[in-house]
């Protein structure tokens, strides 16, 4: 038998004392913590959008409200040779330097997209003789409220689509 002295025995007791049960309980984590994320994201940015470039952001309504499944195939085509690349360039030592701010820029990117689509799914319900604020609300509480179930994350991910397709066209072709 082996035996133990003083601080050898403490350390292994104290060692055995957690049960390997791990229970977090935090309000901002998991589908509550995404729902919030998503209404605000939606709000934030649609909110910078409206103060910097409202017409950009009303043309681009426009373009995703007049072809949205043309923007939506743009965007998702888009979005997986961009995910595509940053692939390839992950693999490669010096591409990682590139792979990280393309990454960033297309998250970036893909954030105005949704909101501008969230903006005109809103146009839509509201009316475009409400102020902006009005509109502004619907498209972040809509936002949020899809990322609260599953099927509503699948539909958020297309609309994200359309708006990051209705973008990426605006600026490439």
């Amino acid at each position: 038998m082996i035996g133990f002295d003083g601080p050898t025995l403490a350390i292994a007791v104290i060692t055995q004392v957690d049960p390997g049960i791990d229970i977090d309980v935090g309000t901002t984590d998991g589908i509550l913590g995404g729902a919030i994320g998503a209404a605000l994201t939606t709000l934030v940015v649609g909110a910078i959008l409206i103060a910097v470039a409202p017409e950009y952001t009303e043309r681009m309504m426009d373009d995703v409200l007049a072809d949205p499944f043309g923007t939506f195939l743009y965007g998702i085509a888009s979005l997986l040779g961009i995910g595509l690349l940053i692939l390839l360039l992950l693999v490669t030592i010096v591409g990682i330097l590139v792979a990280i701010p393309l990454f960033l820029l297309a998250y970036l990117v893909w954030a105005v997209g949704g909101a501008i689509a969230y903006l005109a799914i809103a146009d839509r319900l509201v009316g475009r003789n409400e102020e902006w604020l009005k509109r502004l609300l619907v498209a972040a509480a809509i936002s949020g409220a899809l990322a609260v179930t599953g099927v509503g994350g699948i539909l958020a991910i297309c609309i994200g689509a359309a708006g990051f397709g209705a973008v990426l066209r605006g600026y490439l072709g």
